[in-house]
C-alpha cells in the first residue's frame, strides 16, 4: 500500500505548522523548506482548510496557522480526508469485475490489514509527530 503524494504533503504541512507554534506560515515558504510544488500544495492547503485542520488568514500579512491543537487532529481522519480511497485491489471497487470474488478468501485478509493500518493511525495525533523549528533546518522566530 502506498499513501498518495497529496496525503504525504498534507501531513508534512500539518507538521510544519504544528512546528511554527504561534507564527502563520505561507505555503512559499512550507514549499521551499521540502522542495515541493507550490501549486500541488496550494491544493492540499485548500483541502486542508475546508475540512478544518488548517486556518488561512488573508490580508497582506496572513497566512495559515493549525485551526485546532496538535492533539486534536487525529491522523487517521486526516488520512480518510485526502485519501481518495482505500481501494488495495480491484475488488474493494464498486467497478470490480474479478471472477475470483465470491469464493476468494483474499479479499476479508485483505479487509483485516487495511483496518489495522487505519486503526493504528486512528491512536496517533499530529501531536505526536511534534518537531521544533529546527528540525526543517530553521532559526526559532526572535
Amino acid at each position: 500500500m502506498r499513501l498518495t503524494n497529496f496525503s504525504d504533503y498534507a501531513l508534512r504541512v500539518l507538521m510544519y505548522a504544528a512546528a511554527q507554534e504561534d507564527r502563520l506560515i505561507t505555503i512559499e515558504e512550507t514549499a521551499e523548506v521540502y522542495d515541493i510544488s507550490r501549486a500541488h500544495l496550494m491544493k492540499v492547503v485548500n483541502k486542508l482548510t475546508r475540512a478544518g485542520y488548517l486556518q488561512a488568514v488573508r490580508g497582506r500579512s496572513g497566512g495559515l496557522a493549525l485551526a485546532k491543537r496538535p492533539g486534536r487532529i487525529n491522523l487517521g481522519d486526516v488520512l480518510r480526508t485526502t485519501e481518495p480511497d482505500f481501494a488495495l485491489v480491484e475488488c474493494f471497487t464498486k467497478d470490480n469485475r474479478c471472477v475470483l470474488t465470491p469464493r476468494c478468501h483474499l479479499r476479508g485478509v485483505l479487509h483485516e490489514a487495511l483496518a489495522a493500518f487505519t486503526g493504528t493511525l486512528d491512536r496517533y495525533t499530529l501531536a505526536d509527530l511534534m518537531l521544533s523549528p529546527e528540525d526543517f533546518g530553521l532559526q526559532p522566530a526572535a
